[in-house]
């Protein structure tokens, strides 16, 4: 059997996505003092990016691990917490 990709990987999970009440909120103010930007790296979901300076973020297929909320240096810079309800990662397997 092939190794699955982490993309093919993340392919199988099913995302219900809160389009009205994010789970998590990323002050890019805050950001602008980070120069390591550890979230870019550290996230499993590849969900934190650069682009021209600026970071960005898509919280639509977060697995919700919280990594980025303890990797970060900078107090405030992300809040996390669950999401509600029935939205959020459903973990499929197969």
């Amino acid at each position: 059997m092939k190794p699955m990709s982490i993309e093919d990987r993340l392919g199988v999970n099913k995302f219900a996505v809160d389009e009205e009440n994010a789970h998590i909120k990323v002050d890019t103010q805050i950001c602008r003092t980070c120069t390591d930007k550890p979230c870019t790296w550290a996230c499993p979901a590849l969900l934190y990016t650069v682009s021209n300076g600026e970071l960005k973020f898509d919280y639509a297929g977060c697995l919700e691990c919280g990594t980025c909320r303890i990797i970060c240096p900078r107090p405030g810079a992300i809040s996390w917490e669950y999401p509600q309800g029935t939205f959020g990662v459903h973990f499929r397997y197969g």
